[in-house]
């Protein structure tokens, strides 16, 4: 590392120690309403031309959807996403049956339903969407536990009792996770307050905004995000306590002092949604800003090769591993890997190498850049590896000792509380932050202009879609809500911890099995 790189960066972190405001945060939660007026909803509510804007409907409706500001005699066109709809005819505040007109219908959203995938439904969308504007769990008129796929967390179910301890309180419930549980370690014993840190999501691939509304969330919830394979922005710096450097096969951005700022660092060797492949960055979202970062020439495609060309064994990962550790001697370290067939062993070797977070990366993860050929076919699903890992590391003697990560398509609390109670310690969420954002997964993630709400993109006009603040206050809806919702299952299962619900396989049932037991 040259004096100038040192210089240029003492100076920048103490030109943004000088700003403390621009790194303030908070997890208050406040509304955060969609960017688009006419947001997709479940239901449509539609005003005919026989309409008088009487205002009726905004006399009874309860959730906003019908609107007259002060000073306007017109009635506006409804807030369509906002809508109960059939839950709201069995109530006295159904605006269809109390226009005096007749001029209001409702029927089910033909947008609506074009939305997502069997994983990612239109109604889990809808729900996350929920989430991040008010930070509340999802009205009940969503599906917003399961989706569609037919397998994996979709058919597996909690074994509730009829009543949790009456000496079990909500507000007691502890969401904390331990992160260095080696023993004999002296380095710092991590803990977020929350189960789950957000995955690594270049810059490159998703907009800067995007990227520091995640960190900002996570200072908020004093968890983690991820810098991804793209480097490490100074726009990060502010926040370093709570961002994970990411060291990728294409090393793009790794640099000492970059490794120097990380409470944790990331070997990323695989990835769950394209092992095998590597990583890869089109032409059209190289753009200077982003080239000057990763050090290429601006325009051209860039490729993070597989695997990493040092690493053919477990003695090679270890010498990775101890790069790193005497780099920063403070910070943790993580070993991502996705779930071959043998994951079990990869993840002992991970502990043996030194790891203290062993991350598995299951099929199912990734943004729309990822191939689906590869994503449906190479990868073990999470659901199947996690409870592999945990037994193995129990028969071992070592599951104590490593801290357990996984990811790849764990969409909402239920899957996170179902990923615990299958063996993990904690979570990493990616694309639910993109969908807090307002992705509707229509799976162009991979060009520059692709994205339509201006999420994974680099363009300079779609970026002006999103703002900083914005991006900040629904992830922080959503962290909200979610904690909320994970309390709620922990308590009707009369559990006292999110450490206590690990590996709890006997609270979990599989509908394929008659019903029995896991």
């Amino acid at each position: 590392m040259s004096g100038t790189t040192t210089a240029r960066q003492s100076q920048t972190a103490e030109q943004f120690a000088e700003n403390p405001d621009f790194a303030a945060v908070s997890r208050e939660v406040c509304i955060a309403p969609p960017r688009y007026r006419n947001e997709i909803g479940k239901y449509s509510i539609h005003r005919a031309s026989t309409c008088i804007s009487c205002g009726k409907c905004v006399e009874v409706c309860t959730k906003g959807v019908h609107v007259r500001p002060e000073g306007y005699r017109q009635v506006l066109r409804p807030f369509d996403y906002r809508c109960n709809g059939d839950e709201c005819r069995e109530t006295d505040h159904f605006c269809v049956d109390h226009c005096p007109q007749q001029a209001l219908s409702l029927d089910e959203s033909p947008v609506f339903k074009t939305l997502g995938d069997y994983r990612w439904t239109p109604d889990l969308l809808a729900s996350n969407w929920f989430m991040a504007e008010t930070g509340e769990m999802p009205p009940s008129f969503l599906e917003s536990e399961i989706g569609d796929s037919g397998g994996g967390f979709d058919r597996l179910r909690f074994i509730f009792p009829e009543k949790p301890p009456e000496d079990l309180r909500r507000e007691d419930i502890n969401t904390q996770v331990l992160l260095n549980k080696r023993k004999n370690d002296s380095r710092p014993k991590i803990t977020i307050d929350v189960p789950w840190y957000g995955g690594g999501m270049s810059f490159g691939s998703t907009n800067i905004r995007a990227q520091l509304g995640k960190v900002r969330c996570a200072k908020a919830w004093n968890t983690f995000s991820c810098t991804g394979e793209g480097g490490y922005p100074d726009r990060f710096i502010p926040y370093r306590d709570h961002m994970i450097t990411q060291v990728a096969t294409g090393l793009f951005g790794v640099r000492e002092e970059t490794i120097q700022h990380a409470r944790i660092v990331e070997f990323k060797y695989a990835q769950g949604a394209k092992p095998g492949l590597g990583g890869h960055l089109l032409g059209s979202k190289n753009t200077p800003a982003v080239a000057a970062m990763r050090e290429a020439v601006v325009g051209t495609s860039l490729f993070s090769p597989f695997p990493f060309h040092s690493v053919y064994s477990i003695e090679d990962h270890k010498k990775h591993l101890d790069w790193i550790g005497h780099v920063n001697r403070k910070t943790l370290l993580s070993a991502k890997v996705s779930t071959p067939n043998d994951v079990e062993m990869v993840a002992v070797g991970s502990y043996c190498a030194g790891a203290h977070i062993v991350h598995l990366d299951g099929s199912y993860g990734g943004t729309g850049a990822a191939p689906n050929i590869a994503k449906k076919n190479i990868a073990m699903p999470i659901e199947y590896a996690i409870s592999n890992v945990h037994q193995f590391l129990v028969a071992e003697g070592v599951r104590d000792e490593v801290a357990l990560i996984v990811s790849g398509g764990i969409r909402n609390p239920w899957d996170i509380a179902k990923a615990i109670a299958m063996g993990a310690d904690g979570i990493v969420i990616g694309t639910a932050e993109l969908a807090a954002f307002g992705c509707i997964r229509c799976g162009c993630c991979e060009s520059g202009r692709g994205c339509p709400r201006g999420i994974c993109t680099t363009d300079p006009e779609l970026l002006e879609l999103l703002t900083l603040e914005w991006c900040t206050q629904r992830l922080v809806n959503l962290y909200c809500a979610f904690r909320k919702c994970l309390v709620d299952i922990l308590y009707r299962l009369g559990i006292e911890s999110v450490a206590a619900l690990r590996g709890r396989t006997d609270l979990l049932m599989h509908l394929d099995y008659d019903n029995k037991r896991t």
